[in-house]
């Protein structure tokens, strides 16, 4: 194996393990903000479970942060939370979840 070789699949796996880190930060977000918005709506017990649930695995593949923050934002539009709140405890949430998982990876 070559140097190159051997480079190339450093970078390969360096690469597999952030998409991972990212992967896991934004279910872990998702999950955060799920909790939160389900308190806003007043959910509790199962109901609010199955909403932070719900925000997880809902089109896992094709899901993003701003699809995210829309769904959240119109669930709570109704409660007199606006979208620049969302979007402000997805953030604090997101910089939560990536330091939770940064101390558990090390």
């Amino acid at each position: 194996m070559t140097t190159f070789d051997k480079r190339e699949q450093g970078f390969e796996a360096k690469f597999a393990h952030d998409e991972e880190l990212m992967f896991r930060a934004m279910a872990l977000t998702n999950k955060l903000l799920g909790n939160w918005a389900a308190a806003q709506l007043g959910l509790t017990g199962d109901a609010a479970a199955g909403y932070a649930t719900a925000l997880v695995t809902a089109d896992l593949e094709n899901q993003t942060i701003d699809g995210t923050l829309r769904r959240v934002a119109a669930d709570l539009a109704g409660k007199g939370i606006s979208a620049e709140e969302v979007a402000r405890k997805l953030q604090g949430y997101l910089h939560q979840a990536m330091q939770q998982l940064g101390a558990s990876s090390e």
